[in-house]
């Protein structure tokens, strides 16, 4: 198995499901804890209530919060460990999907939105995603993702995509083999949804209240007609 690939961040997560299960449910990430858990949030409840699909939905924290604002919502993950916890939680309709097997085919139906919350980080499989989202979104569907800022994630490495080792910085011990990672440009992401038909409605930085510094890039398109 290549160390820089889709395969390896599989491996890796698989290798760390009670570890992240722990994390989110006691709150380790300060990110998320002040402000980029409510972004996603408020980003979806912004819209008129309707289908979802939460790619890589992990132990299904999302799912709860929209399940809970009247929102329909499947959620799919790679991890079975994941996946097995989220239906233990409840509140929505979980199943084990590879990014590289979603399809209107294994989905069996359409959704007015496609979330992606911190999930998108390899390279062909969310390549994938991006090509398949016009068959399974409805018309005028939304594409949400949140996702690490590329101007600061970037580190002291050149600004160019591609692939980056991976860290478990500011994690528990527990956790171990980190995986890598694919880096995109915010040039990068933009075309993602320009190539795959959909409009550009919002491209918002949102900000860590105590500190000022970007906390996460938020980008949604709509389904072109």
């Amino acid at each position: 198995m290549e160390a820089l690939s889709d395969k390896k961040i599989v491996d890796s997560w698989e290798k760390n499901v009670s570890p992240w299960i722990q994390a989110i449910q006691e709150k380790q990430i300060e990110s998320r804890k002040i402000i980029t858990d409510q972004t996603i949030i408020d980003a979806v409840s912004s819209l008129a209530s309707g289908k979802v699909l939460d790619i890589g939905c992990g132990e299904g924290w999302l799912v709860r919060e929209l399940s809970a604002r009247d929102f329909s919502v499947t959620g799919i993950d790679a991890i079975k460990g994941l996946i097995d916890k989220a239906n233990e939680f409840g509140a929505g309709d979980f199943r084990v999907l590879e990014y590289e097997n979603i399809s209107s085919n294994t989905l069996g139906q359409k959704y007015d939105i496609a979330v992606c919350n911190f999930s998108l980080l390899g390279k062909e499989s969310v390549e994938h995603i991006f090509k398949v989202i016009p068959d399974i979104l409805n018309d005028n569907g939304k594409l949400i993702i949140q996702t690490l800022h590329p101007h600061v994630s970037c580190g002291d490495e050149a600004y160019n995509d591609g692939w980056r080792k991976g860290t478990w910085k500011g994690f528990s011990d527990e956790f171990v083999d980190p995986a890598p990672w694919y880096f995109r440009t915010l040039e990068a992401w933009l075309e993602l949804f320009l190539c795959n038909g959909l409009t550009l409605n919002i491209v918002k930085e949102s900000l860590n209240p105590q500190t000022g510094n970007v906390a996460s890039l938020l980008i949604v398109g709509t389904l072109s007609l």
